[in-house]
C-alpha cells in the first residue's frame, strides 16, 4: 500500500506560510539544501531543477504530489502551470476551472481520493500543502516530515488547519543541519 507523506517546511512556531502566503523566509542553502537534493529531489519544482543540475535526477520517494489551490496559485501567477511535471500533480480546488495536460484539478473529497490512490500501485504520495488540505487529510497522513526552519513569524498558515482534535504521533527521527534547519519525522500512531 502506498503511503501519504506530508513533507513541508515550517517555522519554529508551526506555520507553513505567512498570512498572505509568504514563504520567502524559508532558506535553501548549505547542508540542508544538499540533503533535500539528495534525498527528495522530486520535491524541487521544475524551474529550480535545471539550475540545480537535477533535470535528469530520478524521483526517490514520490511519484504523485497533492496540493491545495493556495499552494498551487503562487506559481500559476508567475506563469508556472506545471510546477512538478516529473510527478503526477493533483490540485484540490472547487474554484479552479479545469485540469491541464500536466495538472489534474480535483473537486471531490480529498479523503476519498487519497484512499483510492493508496490502493493503486506506485511510489509514495507527497502532500505539499497547504494547511487546510492537510487538516482535511490529517487522518490519512502516514508520515509527517517537517523541515523546521529557525524563524518565528507569529501568524500565518498553520501546519494543520481545523478544529481542536488532538491526535498522537510517534517520533521516528530528527536530523539537525548546520543551517539551523531541523528535520523531524513522525509516523501516525
Amino acid at each position: 500500500m502506498r503511503t501519504l507523506t506530508y513533507y513541508v517546511a515550517a517555522t519554529v512556531d508551526g506555520f507553513i506560510a505567512g498570512p498572505a502566503g509568504e514563504f520567502d523566509f524559508f532558506g535553501f542553502e548549505g547542508d540542508s539544501a544538499a540533503w533535500i537534493m539528495a534525498e527528495y529531489p522530486e520535491t524541487l519544482p521544475a524551474h529550480a531543477r535545471g539550475p540545480l543540475g537535477l533535470t535528469d535526477t530520478p524521483s526517490r520517494q514520490f511519484d504523485t504530489v497533492l496540493m491545495g489551490r493556495r499552494t498551487y496559485e503562487p506559481g500559476l501567477a508567475l506563469g508556472i502551470r506545471s510546477p512538478y511535471p516529473h510527478l503526477r500533480q493533483l490540485v484540490f480546488s472547487r474554484s479552479l476551472d479545469r485540469s491541464t495536460e500536466d495538472v489534474e484539478v480535483v473537486a471531490e473529497d480529498p479523503v476519498a481520493v487519497v484512499r483510492r490512490l493508496k490502493q493503486q500501485d506506485g511510489a509514495g504520495l507527497w502532500l505539499a500543502g497547504g494547511g487546510e488540505l492537510a487538516g482535511c487529510l490529517r487522518d490519512e497522513v502516514d508520515v509527517l516530515l517537517v523541515k523546521r526552519n529557525p524563524v518565528v513569524i507569529g501568524t500565518g498558515v498553520p501546519l494543520f488547519a481545523g478544529p481542536f482534535r488532538p491526535a498522537g504521533l510517534t517520533p521516528a527521527g530528527t536530523r539537525t543541519f548546520e543551517t539551523g534547519v531541523v528535520v523531524e519525522t513522525y509516523r501516525r500512531s
